[in-house]
């Protein structure tokens, strides 16, 4: 599934297109896009993001430089406090409130930190009482004692200033260089605790469980699916929905989908544009990209499809199968998740 992390789609809607609905929901329109991967699926996608209320600048790395360099590359167009968000993360973090604590505290570094049940595949941070920044611990081995449970969930206020500390054009992580430092040097560091939708996408069951979260409306966001709303279901005006086929809220319906008779949607499935349900098909709790083709009786649960699938008739895909772009599924066959 080849495509910038930028642009996934979620309800058929660009992943970065939350992020920057969220910015401007807290006021913020001038957005700088620090990035060096697959630059032209974005700019396709959100151009400089007018439709969305904000301006959105490029700024590319001519190779990767971490999460620190790709800052610093983009400092010189920025001045006073700057939020820093990272480019993997779904959330509904009231920004606001997070800006209202960082100028109560006079702090000039502040950290969305996040409690998660198990920490260890992330980036603990440990803080004083007063929220005031102590430690930082990259994702700690199996037998290491967790002091802590609350993360760092990727958004940052920055005073403008502390971003020339970063040296330029080398690779640099922020959360192992540069968050360090700057406690180490006694500048004033915080960490912002707040109840709040969290979710990293970076794999593809978070990426499916994060539309599944769209879907149920756990996630406050501004924008909703394309489309009409029909009795719980988003439809795009251009589909097609033949009478016999059944939509189970909640679903989308992508732009000139097909869906013919017979054929069963959802419930908590997206279907990307131009996707084609053949007759009797059954798709639930699935995510498919655009240009997907299902054949007559075929059965998907729980699984995530690429752009330009080709699955046959009478297949059956089981929970948690991914399949990539361009795939081609045969007549009659059974596929299962690795380890299922």
């Amino acid at each position: 599934m080849a495509r910038a992390k930028p642009v996934v789609p979620l309800l058929n809607r660009p992943f970065l297109a939350y992020q920057l609905a969220l910015l401007r929901q807290h006021g913020v329109t001038d957005v700088i896009l620090a990035c060096s991967y697959r630059v032209d699926d974005v700019r396709a996608a959100l151009g400089e993001a007018e439709h969305l209320g904000v301006r959105l600048r490029y700024v590319i790395e001519a190779e990767p430089l971490g999460t620190g360099g790709g800052i610093r590359n983009a400092a010189d167009l920025t001045c006073g406090t700057v939020w820093v968000l990272n480019g993997d993360v779904l959330t509904d973090a009231d920004l606001s409130a997070m800006r209202a604590f960082h100028e109560a505290r006079g702090s000039r570094t502040t950290i969305f930190l996040h409690p998660v049940p198990d920490p260890r595949p992330y980036g603990l941070v440990e803080t004083a009482p007063d929220g005031r920044l102590q430690r930082f611990r990259e994702k700690p081995g199996p037998t290491e004692p967790i002091p802590t449970n609350t993360i760092n969930a990727g958004i940052y206020l920055i005073d403008a200033s502390l971003l020339a500390r970063i040296k330029p054009r080398q690779v640099v992580s922020v959360e192992r260089d540069v968050f360090p430092a700057l406690i180490a040097d006694g500048v004033p560091c915080y960490g912002w605790t707040a109840a709040a939708y969290w979710r990293d996408i970076g794999s593809p069951a978070a990426y499916r469980a994060a539309q599944l979260d769209l879907l149920n409306g756990q996630v406050k966001t501004p924008l909703s699916p394309p489309g009409e709303l029909r009795d719980g279901c988003w439809v795009d005006p251009s589909a097609f929905v033949a009478t016999g086929a059944s939509l189970d809220a909640p679903a989308v319906i992508g732009a000139e989908s097909a869906v013919q008779v017979g054929a069963r949607i959802g419930p908590l499935t997206v279907l990307g544009e131009r996707a084609r349900i053949g007759p009797g098909a059954r798709v639930e709790g699935s995510v498919l990209w655009e240009r997907v083709e299902v054949g007559r009786g075929s059965t998907l649960r729980d699984c995530v499809i690429g752009a330009d699938v080709r699955i046959g008739a009478d297949v059956e895909i089981a929970p948690g199968v991914i399949l990539e772009s361009g795939a081609v599924v045969p007549d009659h066959a059974h596929l299962t998740a690795l380890g299922r």
